[in-house]
């Protein structure tokens, strides 16, 4: 894991590239402490630059960026891992090496192959690749956006780096809020698609690459791989279904536990991380565990993992647990941890995360862990809600009734049930509704706030869950659940690892029957997940088939309670930060305030009072980092 800068330029010097690359770098030391480099190449009419910070994970000795081929005089730097590099190095022997690691791997599939090489890569990965032939620059990207990557062009010319902070430095462009995003962030908790909250800062999309003409100074963006999901197996018999499940999940843990430095995995208590951890032990027996505790006990997982570790002895006997405990004072680290993530991203857990990397990052440079599984294979609630839905109207009247006990919100969900499945999504996500965000905001008019890029490929073939697992995959997936676990285990100068986003597993789960991933008359989410890792011992049968509990954090017991608050969360709350500001109405969060509690607030809770206070905390810190000075 590193972090990478770079510089395309017709007006800036050669000595002035170097100094803005080492300021780039300099901003993203955390993703790469162990080494540094920066090169510039000239061409025709300018400069291209690049710069890498390392986190020396593969072939500590020789795998330092740039990689420059002697040949053809291309170069990549890349900031991730490709976990198939050696089944791919055997495929290219008539190749020269001068590395033993993964990333020259890639450079030379782009030499032999072209652009099609991205169809090769299994990882996760966001680089650039100079080629010096044609004139050339490319950006890429793993499929489902695991590894960030930010650009902006200012000044007639084009900056890219792994965060945010380096590319305003780097390019000196002025940091401006992006207004037509706030409503978005105040919607849906994050901002999803290629824009970002600062303006004129872009993401490349996810599974997509840039192309950079040198000559024309123009460039496109193609995507070269698109999650499909109208193409499932009905007949699939489960068994065989599980076979495959499994082999494929083995595989995807194995080729992510090659490391040249010591692996370790981030469990919690739901069967996803446990899965990923006992499986991992198969490679490395006295692998390092690392977990997270709450003192309420409605929201602590440390006794499911205790028992869950006692019952798979024969597993995890070799094993060291490391645990740590979160608490309300984790709060006050919050400018910090918001100052990492850039950009506002209103999601409690990111105080465990960021501990729990924390702990991890002092004793190990890698860990695996369980998240795409619920995006994947359908493992949250609502997609139970959406597939009991699509059934709904052709039951019978004694089977709605019985649906409608299994799932108490499905009578209200039906009167507002969009036939589109995209505004359908963006029914079950809202934290503001649209008066309310006018109040929020005291603007009169709230425009169309989910962007079209942030919405996935659909051929209208797709069953109702499908089509919500697509918008999850393209929107919240990247930029809200694997933005926040990247910029905080890079933080801590940690990789984080995610089998479940192998796109081969991830392929394979786009044919399954829709039964296989949710079970409505079980009850159950994933339920292909459950049923193949008891079946195969990977699980003990007690873990594979618990019921799901949302990882999330005792918010409305902690804002409740001003008196444990730290001073920066007091001062956004009870101070005037939030009217010194003048973008949202401080009448509002006196309003939210005031009706926050922590009775009937549990981990099953999807929106609170106290989700909408947090909501406000961390846009005022954010903004208040950013944009006061």
């Amino acid at each position: 894991m590193c972090g990478i800068s770079g510089i395309i330029s017709y007006n800036l010097s050669q000595d002035e590239i170097y100094h803005r690359l080492e300021q780039m770098g300099a901003l993203q030391a955390h993703r790469g402490p162990d080494d540094k480099k920066e090169a510039v190449y000239a061409f025709k009419s300018g400069f291209v630059g690049f710069g890498f910070r390392r986190l020396s994970i593969l072939d500590l000795e020789t795998g330092m960026q740039p990689i420059v081929s002697q040949q053809d005089q291309s170069a990549i730097i890349c900031n991730g891992q490709v976990y198939n590099y050696l089944e791919l190095r055997a495929t290219a022997p008539e190749m020269e090496y001068t590395t033993k690691g993964d990333i020259e791997v890639a450079l030379n599939m782009y030499r032999k192959h072209g652009l099609d090489f991205l169809n090769r890569l299994n990882g996760m990965y966001a680089g650039a690749i100079y080629d010096y032939n044609n004139r050339k620059i490319i950006l890429f990207r793993d499929r489902f956006g695991i590894k960030p990557l930010y650009y902006t062009e200012w000044e007639n010319n084009f900056f890219f780096s792994s965060e945010i902070k380096p590319l305003l430095k780097g390019s000196m462009r002025p940091a401006q809020i992006n207004r037509d995003r706030i409503e978005t962030f105040f919607k849906y908790r994050y901002v999803p698609g290629t824009d970002t909250m600062f303006n004129g800062i872009k993401k490349l999309p996810p599974g997509s690459y840039l192309e950079y003409n040198l000559d024309s100074k123009k460039y496109e963006i193609k995507r070269y791989w698109e999650y499909r999901l109208d193409r499932v197996v009905p007949d699939m018999k489960l068994e065989e279904a599980s076979e495959e499940f499994i082999r494929l999940f083995r595989d995807a843990v194995r080729i992510r536990m090659r490391s040249d430095v010591e692996v370790g995995t981030l469990l919690s208590g739901g069967i996803d991380s446990s899965a990923v951890s006992s499986e991992a032990t198969v490679t490395k027996p006295d692998i390092s565990l690392f977990s997270i505790s709450f003192n309420e006990d409605k929201y602590n997982e440390l006794p499911l993992i205790e028992e869950f570790i006692k019952k798979n002895d024969n597993r995890f006997r070799l094993t060291r647990q490391h645990t740590g405990l979160c608490g309300s004072e984790m709060l006050k680290e919050l400018p910090e941890i918001i100052k990492s993530i850039e950009e506002p991203i209103s999601l409690g857990t990111i105080l465990p995360t960021d501990q729990v990397c924390r702990m991890a990052g002092e004793r190990v440079k890698v860990v695996l862990t369980g998240e795409g599984a619920d995006e994947i294979f359908g493992g949250y609630r609502k997609f139970l809600i959406e597939t009991a839905a699509s059934v709904y109207h052709s039951l019978s009247i004694s089977e709605q009734k019985g649906l409608e006990g299994l799932y108490p919100e499905l009578r209200s969900y039906m009167k507002i049930r969009s036939n589109n499945p995209v505004e359908r999504y963006i029914q079950s996500e809202s934290l503001f509704t649209g008066d309310e965000l006018r109040e929020l905001t005291g603007k009169d008019h709230v425009n169309d706030l989910f962007p079209l890029d942030a919405t996935p490929y659909l051929t209208g073939n797709e069953h109702p869950l499908n089509a919500a697992i697509a918008m999850e995959t393209k929107a919240r997936l990247p930029d809200y659940v694997i933005l926040r676990l990247d910029k905080l285990s890079m933080r801590h100068s940690l990789e984080a690892r995610t089998p479940f986003l192998d796109y081969r597993l991830a392929e394979f789960a786009a044919t399954l029957p829709i039964n296989f991933k949710v079970n409505l008359a079980d009850n159950r989410e994933k339920s292909i997940c459950g049923n193949s890792f008891a079946t195969y011992s990977i699980l003990d049968r007690d873990t594979a088939l618990r019921k799901k509990q949302p990882f999330t954090i005792p918010m409305a017991d902690w804002l409740s309670d001003p008196s444990r608050l730290p001073e920066c969360i007091k001062e956004v709350m009870f101070g005037d930060m939030v009217k010194r500001r003048g973008i949202i109405n401080p009448a509002i969060l006196k309003r939210e305030i005031a009706l926050i509690s922590k009775e009937n607030v549990g981990p099953q809770t999807l929106v609170s009072e106290a989700d909408r206070v947090y909501a406000i905390i961390i846009f005022t810190l954010w903004y208040d980092l950013f944009f006061s000075k």
